[in-house]
């Protein structure tokens, strides 16, 4: 009996290849855990042209920046991507976001806690609070700081059975928004007009925890100031989710206000 040995047309020769016929994806495989292509014959490999972090595996930095321009998009802000501190005004205080992105890349590479973990953003409605945040995660996915964003409203109904996207369940998407580098939690207490049920409470009281207890940092927009004042009818964060969650949320925190008229309204108000 014999044993057909013929190579298809156009098929690699059994035994082993010649490193130049092995895929760029083996090559990026054996860099990554160590191997010394210099000492294999392989020619050096260009940087990466977004400039992500050297010290970082460069294909996981970029499903970082994937995730994060999927967050953005599915939360309907597909036009805020656009946004970098230099798209800022002074009211949107770019440069001290630039000097907190700068604390938690040089702690993500010492691998310790930045010292403020909760950024919190209240303004007006309109005043571009959104627009601030989306630059803030826009300019970390391009340092290799794994961001995600998510309106608070949009989480909690996410956490609810047979309620998570992409056929995700609800405790995947637990893990999601509690791991990430970087959470932008916008619109706190958005929608919200009385005091929360019990699960809207446990369930922001679960996430600011568990980002905290994992020393991971979270930016926070809010309409709404920390508590009723007197004379006003509109309720404070405080008197919608307790005071456990505000003394959660102001734990590590700085505060940065933006002030300034409403950016959607228009120059000439309509006439209804």
């Amino acid at each position: 009996m014999s044993v057909v040995t013929d190579t298809p047309a156009g098929a690699p020769a059994r035994g082993l290849n010649a490193f130049g016929a092995v895929s760029a994806h083996v090559f990026n495989v054996m860099k990554n855990n160590g191997a010394d292509m210099s000492k294999l014959g392989v020619p050096p490999q260009p940087a990466p042209e977004d400039g992500l972090w050297e010290d970082i595996a460069v294909p996981k930095a970029r499903a970082r920046k994937k995730a994060w321009l999927d967050s953005v998009q599915d939360a309907s802000q597909g036009n805020y991507l656009k946004f970098r501190f230099a798209d800022l005004d002074p009211n949107q205080h770019p440069s001290t976001l630039q000097k907190w992105l700068d604390s938690l890349v040089e702690a993500k590479k010492k691998k310790a806690q930045p010292s403020i973990l909760n950024m919190i953003i209240p303004g007006n409605i309109g005043s571009g609070k959104s627009a601030t945040v989306t630059a803030f995660g826009n300019e970390a996915v391009e340092v290799g700081i794994g961001a995600l964003y998510i309106k608070h409203a949009t989480y909690l109904t996410y956490r609810r059975p047979d309620m998570a996207p992409h056929n995700m369940t609800a405790h995947q998407v637990r893990q999601r928004f509690i791991t990430c580098d970087v959470l932008v939690l916008d619109e706190l207490c958005g929608e919200m007009d009385m005091a929360a049920t019990e699960f809207a409470r446990r369930e922001t009281i679960d996430l600011i925890d568990s980002r905290l207890s994992a020393g991971l940092p979270t930016a926070y927009t809010t309409n709404l100031r920390s508590r009723r004042q007197p004379g006003s009818p509109g309720l404070g964060v405080v008197d919608i989710l307790g005071e456990r969650l505000l003394s959660r949320l102001e734990e590590r925190a700085h505060l940065l206000k933006i002030q300034g008229p409403d950016r959607r309204k228009p120059a000439k108000p309509l006439d209804w």
